[in-house]
């Protein structure tokens, strides 16, 4: 005969083989929706929100108009049997500043893709000085894109699109701004992290 195990037994299973699979799923859903309701900008003065807003226009500017040139062009070819013959050109002038955008907000909000595996085999007392070198090195190296592409805006930033007829250094020049701007977010969060370390300390 089976009996019905007690709360204190089922607890005591709980703790040693973990939770079942199924609210695991559940507390993981939940956390992933907290995470993505969150502000993104909490803690941040009027400055920051300020500046984390415009690039967030920019980006959202970008791709709403990406994808309703993309709709209206597919619309007309499989519908009207007619395309817009600007649609591609358009599309590729605007991915540099869609690109930069989320670039920028990324490291402003600390959602960069990085690989952590083998930084955290390292010991604690190596793992201090390394990480600020990790931010310079983000930061030198957005500078010298910033740098090329200012190379590359004065020598074929006058070019014309052929359809749109604009000069294709507006798009160019977003790796410019956005080049510069990820740079001096990594410097930020660089100072920040530094002052909250000795902060920690106790200093």
């Amino acid at each position: 005969m089976h009996t019905r195990p007690s709360a204190r037994e089922a607890a005591a299973r709980n703790e040693v083989h973990g939770p079942r699979p199924d609210k695991l799923a559940g507390r993981i859903a939940e956390a992933s929706k907290r995470q993505e309701l969150q502000d993104p900008d909490e803690g941040l003065g009027r400055l920051g929100r300020a500046v984390n807003k415009a690039a967030e226009i920019v980006g959202v500017a970008s791709l709403g108009a990406i994808v309703a040139v993309i709709f209206a062009n597919a619309v007309g070819r499989y519908a009207f049997n007619t395309s817009l013959i600007w649609a591609e050109e358009l599309v590729l002038l605007l991915v540099p500043w869609l690109a930069m955008a989320g670039v920028f907000l990324s490291v402003r909000r600390g959602t960069m893709i990085r690989i952590d595996f083998f930084f955290g085999k390292l010991p604690r007392r190596v793992r201090r000085p390394l990480s600020p070198l990790g931010h310079l090195l983000s930061a030198g190296v957005l500078t010298f894109l910033a740098g090329i592409s200012i190379q590359y805006v004065l020598l074929f930033g006058g070019d014309r699109a052929l359809y749109l007829d604009i000069p294709r250094g507006y798009s160019s020049a977003a790796l410019v701004a956005g080049g510069v701007a990820s740079a001096v977010a990594f410097l930020v969060v660089l100072v920040r992290e530094h002052r909250e370390l000795r902060r920690g300390s106790g200093r």
